[in-house]
């Protein structure tokens, strides 16, 4: 059963990625300007991760809008694979970044560590990790109902971790500096720099492997399956007649993006159902999968072959 005609993008949805838009520009533009200003390597890497996350968030608004528009004769059944996809292109981004700071701080190793102040590092690590932290809070809600937004919580939860290790890193520094250890408090930015592209890159993957299974129309996560099976006992037995009973069904289910698509099968006697019994079961199945909170593109079947109940 065709689900009904797509709203706009959600609400929540779009003040979350202009919220994470804003504090992106603010907090990258920091890091690079700062870091070009005292040359050091880790500001200048978290300068570029963060306004990366501009272009990242654009494409997710895009994705969003996309995601929105109502199915048309180009695209049937709308085209909610854009969401999965923005989530894939934001994780391969942030690992490409990961990947390219880690390979240029072995670099500056190689060339004897950064003269950098490591007090600078430090106080710039504990500037970036409050504000990060204050949009990594705002982003908590609306996360738990879009999947946009909770790869915006995935960035911005790397930053307040990354923001932490340069704050910690540069306190470190300052001590072995104050101690004499300057030439091996040298190292501390590079180091710094390696260290955080091994938190961000397992974050990135995450994103990388969630969208690409629902690109590939792989199952729902073990909660939504188990709501589904829920959903579906239960709008069976609320469709059914007091006299009349229906085997267990075969039910199968994706989710891509906000949509998620369910196929109800049962496998009854020849000549034992009416059409008319079928819909009742049908609108009932339905009527209770649209509590799931998704945008539910149901098929109830109820056949007496076999054969096609498994194609």
């Amino acid at each position: 059963m065709p689900a009904p005609a797509e709203p706009g993008v959600l609400p929540t949805e779009r003040h979350s990625l202009t919220l994470s838009l804003v504090a992106t520009f603010a907090v990258g533009g920091l890091g690079l300007t700062w870091g070009i200003i005292s040359g050091s390597r880790v500001m200048v890497f978290d300068g570029i991760y963060t306004l990366a996350g501009i272009v990242l968030t654009w494409v997710s608004m895009l994705a969003a809008r996309a995601a929105a528009s109502a199915p048309s004769t180009e695209f049937p059944f709308g085209r909610n694979a854009a969401i999965p996809l923005a989530v894939t292109v934001q994780g391969a981004a942030l690992l490409g970044t990961a990947g390219y700071g880690a390979v240029d701080a072995v670099i500056s190793i190689s060339e004897g560590g950064s003269a950098t102040s490591a007090l600078q590092v430090m106080l710039y690590g504990l500037v970036c990790a409050a504000a990060s932290l204050v949009v990594m809070l705002l982003l908590r809600g609306p996360a738990r109902r879009s999947d946009l937004a909770r790869a915006e919580l995935v960035s911005w939860r790397a930053g307040v971790l990354l923001s932490a290790l340069f704050a910690l890193g540069g306190g470190i520094a300052v001590l072995m500096a104050s101690n004499g250890m300057t030439a091996v408090a040298g190292y501390v930015d590079p180091v710094l720099v390696i260290v955080a592209s091994a938190v961000v890159i397992p974050m990135s993957l995450g994103l990388v492997r969630d969208g690409v299974r629902e690109l590939l129309e792989a199952a729902p996560t073990a909660a939504l399956s188990a709501a589904i099976d829920e959903a579906v006992r239960a709008g069976t037995a609320a469709g059914l007649p007091a006299d009349r009973t229906l085997p267990p069904p075969i039910v199968r289910a994706t989710k891509l993006g906000r949509r998620v698509y369910v196929e109800v099968d049962f496998v009854v006697q020849q000549d034992s159902w009416t059409v008319s019994e079928e819909d009742d079961v049908r609108r009932s199945i339905t009527a209770h999968l649209d509590g799931l909170g998704y945008r539910v593109w149901a098929n109830v079947e109820i056949t007496t072959d076999a054969h096609l109940a498994a194609d």
